[in-house]
């Protein structure tokens, strides 16, 4: 019985030390002055931090604060794990800024709550990439989801954001 309760508690402190290092290795720690105002932040997200693609990055609160101010802006929701925003980010980054567009960022997989309905207090996202335009602090009725070439993203700029 002895032997079967020590392997017993091998195996739980086995199963904890693994679910220790993988949480470790799903997050890094960052300096405290990064755009996302976290201690720690997922991988992907840490290896962006120096990309020059994804410089224009908002938080939730900042966002919010827009809204409820009434201001208008175009946040392009991303996430760094999806492989579609990581071709869309460096095409649509310069053409906004070649536009005269402030397009900020939006980073899903660090603020999740992005996804919850906008009943929810979130926006409803369903896929990224995702670029919603706000006016007065309101959603205009058109979104642009998923891939989409940059006559599309230019099109969008043009109607909804430059008009």
């Amino acid at each position: 019985m002895k032997k079967l309760l020590i392997f017993g508690g091998i195996i739980v402190i086995l199963f904890i030390a693994t679910a220790f290092l993988t949480n470790m290795a799903e997050t890094e720690n960052v300096e405290e002055d990064n755009p996302y105002g976290k201690d720690r932040l997922h991988a992907e997200t840490a290896d962006l931090l120096d990309d020059p693609h994804y410089q224009n990055i908002i938080t939730p609160e900042e966002l919010d604060e827009k809204l409820e101010n009434g201001e208008d802006v175009t946040v392009y929701f991303f996430s760094p794990t999806c492989g579609i925003c990581q071709e869309t980010t460096p095409e649509i980054m310069p053409l906004a800024e070649e536009m005269g567009v402030d397009l900020v960022q939006y980073n899903v997989l660090e603020f999740q709550e992005a996804w919850d309905s906008k009943s929810e207090g979130g926006f409803g996202i369903e896929g990224t990439p995702t670029v919603v335009h706000f006016e007065d602090g309101e959603e205009v009725d058109q979104r642009v989801v998923g891939r989409t070439p940059n006559e599309g993203y230019q099109s969008y700029f043009e109607k909804y954001v430059l008009d």
